[in-house]
């Protein structure tokens, strides 16, 4: 097994058995409660003792836990029958001594011994856990584990999951420490709402966590190990795959739970992983415009007769190269920022910067260019034209942000006309409006494409005029492509 894949959790937060023997520690054991007994329980022969765990051949051991594992998987199927296709997608196979339960988005991975301990002391903890580890999959949380803080996401995306099992009121997964895990989600809603994965992160990544608030909230929520969790595209299952199950699960829930409650944190996790994630490059490419550029036409150019020139008459080809090639890429547009109170400092900074990282590479800017940028509130504040890299460069390092009032949409329009009426603007393709999106909308479509460009997803702000288009940008890729500026 890789050292990627014997690293465990962090101290307190899967309770974990170190050899066939023994728990790791008291204090972990005494977090999985006792019950006196269980249904199904008596189907499944106990292991008196960890101590005599030693002694059970490993064959009897496998089998025992084989038999719990297909309990679990029945008693969700029959209660979650939305969850169908999920729980066929995720194997379940034996790994021993790795002391916890991990998944990787194709297999759910089980230490025997440690599912024997588990069922012993709580036979709801197997199915549980095994709840917990198959929403991770139906949300994608171990997907984007390369391009984030791994410790803040593992936590968040357990919050998430374990919120979602809570309002399920599914008796058959219910643990004595609930109550207390559900008064800390009432205190963490009131900060950060809907509680996602994604929004927990934003959350965790804005107040920092001391080190007992951080263990108390490992303890509660913590079921699984993710050291599995990989990127992308080193996972055999893909997230398309995933994505495919989840959209089946949003569509079911509407038939499998009419007229019952408890679902709604199951939906607005379905809701955050199946939107739309948008490819910032490509949405850039619909104010491409054609144009002949200074570069070799390759398709054009015959390299035959070229070097045949060169083998018989030394330096003289017979064909010279095509300089000016027409090909699309951006030559004017517009970049407006809402400077309102809600969107100021570093997060318009990284907007900025990732567009300009987008627009730098030479498949996409012209080297003669007419780019504005507008920063607005209530009104137009300021207005630099960008002509080639220097003058953005310029505008990254000294360009300061100013306004900071309510905010309205119409006046970047009204001033667009009014440079359009100067023939400041040949052919100008687009804008894009970096906003909160929260204010007033014109009326009027103009005859240049619009994009709304918005941070993060947020359920109640107005919708987009019909003629323009919305984008949803994550904070944390705005961050990454900080990061990755200040790098350079």
């Amino acid at each position: 097994m890789s050292a990627e894949h014997e690293r465990t959790a962090t101290a307190g937060s899967v309770p974990r058995v170190e050899s066939e023997s023994r728990v790791e520690s008291a204090s972990k054991a005494e977090s999985i409660p006792r019950v006196e007994s269980a249904s199904k329980a008596e189907s499944i022969p106990r292991v008196e003792s960890a101590s005599k765990a030693e002694s059970v051949p490993q064959e009897k051991i496998s089998s025992l836990a084989a038999q719990i594992m297909r309990l679990a998987h029945d008693e969700l199927l029959m209660h979650l029958r939305f969850f169908d296709m999920a729980l066929a997608r995720l194997e379940v196979k034996e790994r021993k001594a790795i002391g916890c339960m991990a998944a990787d988005g194709r297999v759910c991975y089980y230490d025997p011994v440690y599912v024997l301990k588990c069922y012993q002391e709580e036979p709801k903890l197997v199915i549980r856990t095994y709840l917990h580890m198959l929403l991770h999959c139906i949300f994608f949380h171990g997907f984007r584990y390369d391009k984030l803080d791994g410790e803040k996401w593992d936590l968040a995306a357990d919050i998430a999951v374990e919120k979602v099992i809570l309002d399920l009121r599914l008796a058959g997964v219910s643990l004595e420490e609930d109550s207390e895990a559900e008064r800390k989600l009432r205190i963490l809603e009131e900060d950060i709402g809907a509680l996602t994965a994604e929004r927990i992160y934003r959350y965790f990544r804005q107040n920092s966590l001391t080190a007992d608030e951080e263990q108390e909230l490992r303890r509660l929520f913590v079921r699984d190990v993710h050291s599995l969790w990989k990127p992308a595209e080193q996972l055999e299952v893909t997230q398309e795959q995933w994505k495919k199950i989840s959209e089946r699960i949003k569509a079911d829930l509407k038939s499998f739970t009419r007229n019952k409650g408890g679902t709604e944190s199951l939906e607005k996790n379905l809701e955050e992983t199946t939107r739309d994630r948008y490819d910032y490059g490509e949405i850039l490419r619909k104010f491409t415009v054609a144009g002949e550029d200074i570069t070799v036409n390759d398709d054009e150019f015959d390299y035959v007769y070229y070097t045949y020139g060169l083998e018989h008459y030394g330096n003289l080809p017979l064909i010279e190269p095509l300089e000016y090639r027409e090909i699309n890429k951006v030559r004017e547009f517009v970049i407006a920022i809402d400077t309102s109170a809600s969107c100021r400092g570093a997060v318009v900074r990284a907007f900025l910067k990732k567009t300009y990282s987008i627009l730098k590479g030479s498949e996409n800017f012209f080297h003669k260019v007419n780019v504005h940028i507008i920063q607005c509130d209530n009104e137009v504040r300021s207005d630099t034209k960008i002509t080639n890299d220097d003058d953005f460069d310029k505008f990254m390092r000294y360009g300061k942000l100013t306004g900071f009032g309510a905010t309205d949409f119409r006046p970047v329009f009204e001033y667009i006309e009014r440079l359009r009426g100067q023939n400041e603007f040949e052919d100008l393709k687009g804008m894009i409006y970096f906003t909160d999106g929260y204010g007033i909308y014109p009326e009027r479509m103009p005859d240049y494409k619009v994009i709304f460009a918005f941070l993060d997803e947020d359920e109640n702000r107005s919708p987009v005029p019909a003629w323009s288009m919305k984008v949803v940008l994550e904070s944390d890729e705005l961050e990454e492509a900080e990061n990755e500026h200040q790098a350079g």
